[in-house]
């Protein structure tokens, strides 16, 4: 598979750009790149189809964000890239972006003086899963609002036995003309919003909307290592289009719940483990957990509190099919808070041990405590 070149190198633009200057460019290159001025050119094609995606991702500003935090795996996670893979799509969802950046009627889009095709509204909900689950990936059933065409109207939003007419303030082209000076302004009809047209008898059921909302069940598939922030793409599955343009598409943004043992950072994960003085002195053997269960691991003897062990490949796998991430695996020491009289003799006798048989590193501390000391009992 190619890569997939950087969004901000196509447009030209710097990662720090405001909105204006990406529109700007997305602008410059859309007309440079389109269809009409490269008659049989199929890499002015591509580099028009690259364009509209890559302003499409820059544009949108919670896209933006994915994108600069994770490149192109943050917004193309566990669902279809972004992309068009027809030039009308891009000419639907940003033919009058710019007023009428793709001159008027939409790219063509638009004959007849009929109505404008539009693609539909994008909907945008959330999905929060367990540590688990998006481990090894799940199936889950999202139910939302979604619209779809009224079936008293058929969508056309007019009362059943009339049809919409013809605008009389555009004549039905959609489009006005206003002279400004030397310059002639072709901007979208105030009257129909750019659909040639007026509903004078609207439907009764959908109230002239066209559509009416009903809840809607989706079965989800979340792909393993999906983690906070990421968002899923189902294309085709948001509002639908007007005037016989596509559906929008659903944005999932995803949450995993906070694990009791695990802690995690990207694709490795964090487990805290209790351990004795004795086990930790001595060495021992114990069963610590991990995704899959139960995983025998030796301590050896004289681990420090707070001293980590790696396991490989047992952490998170990577949604994009990079490698698993680690477990990382950090040991405490617990002191009891009670001990019986047995333990405390055994303790006592430790200590009196120590006090006779203190460590280089023991004996360097309580120097430099005493010198400390000393400092302050001179200068009193």
């Amino acid at each position: 598979m190619a890569t997939k070149r950087d969004y901000y190198e196509i447009l030209g633009v710097a990662k720090s750009s405001s909105d204006d200057d990406i529109k700007k460019a997305y602008r410059k290159l859309a007309g440079k790149y389109h269809p009409d001025r490269n008659p049989g050119d199929s890499e002015a094609i591509v580099l028009f189809k690259e364009t509209a995606e890559a302003f499409e991702i820059l544009s949108n500003p919670d896209k933006r964000t994915l994108y600069d935090r994770y490149g192109h795996a943050g917004v193309n996670s566990g669902g279809p890239q972004p992309g068009y893979q027809d030039v009308n799509d891009i000419f639907n969802a940003f033919g009058s972006a710019f007023g009428d950046l793709f001159g008027g009627g939409g790219g063509g889009r638009r004959s007849g003086g009929g109505p404008r095709a539009r693609k539909g509204e994008s909907l945008q909900t959330s999905l929060t899963i367990d540590l688990l689950d998006a481990a090894v990936g799940c199936k889950r059933e999202l139910q939302i609002e979604k619209s779809e065409p009224c079936a008293t109207c058929k969508g056309s939003r007019a009362k059943p036995g009339t049809q919409p007419i013809k605008c009389d303030y555009c004549n039905g082209r959609g489009q006005v003309t206003q002279s400004q000076g030397m310059f002639r302004v072709q901007t979208t009809c105030p009257s129909c919003r750019g659909e040639g047209v007026t509903i004078r008898d609207k439907c009764s059921d959908c109230r002239g909307q066209g559509v009416v909302t009903r809840p809607t069940k989706l079965e989800v598939q979340i792909p393993a290592g999906v983690d906070n922030e990421m968002q899923l793409c189902l294309r085709g599955e948001g509002e639908p289009g007007e005037n016989g343009g596509p559906p929008g598409d659903l944005y999932i943004d995803m949450r995993v719940k906070s694990h009791p043992l695990f802690k995690r950072d990207g694709r490795h994960l964090m487990c805290e483990v209790p351990i004795t003085f004795a086990q930790a002195a001595l060495g021992t053997t114990i069963d610590i957990p991990i995704l899959t269960g139960k995983h025998n691991i030796t301590i050896p003897p004289g681990t420090q509190p707070g001293e980590v062990f790696r396991l490989k490949n047992q952490g998170m796998p990577d949604p994009n099919g990079g490698i698993r991430g680690d477990l990382l695996v950090e040991f405490h020491v617990e002191v009891p808070k009670k001990i019986n009289k047995k333990q405390e003799e055994l303790l006592r006798q430790l200590a009196e041990m120590d006090d006779k048989q203190v460590s280089s590193k023991r004996k360097t501390f309580f120097d430099s405590v005493k010198a400390f000391f000393s400092i302050h009992e001179d200068t009193e």
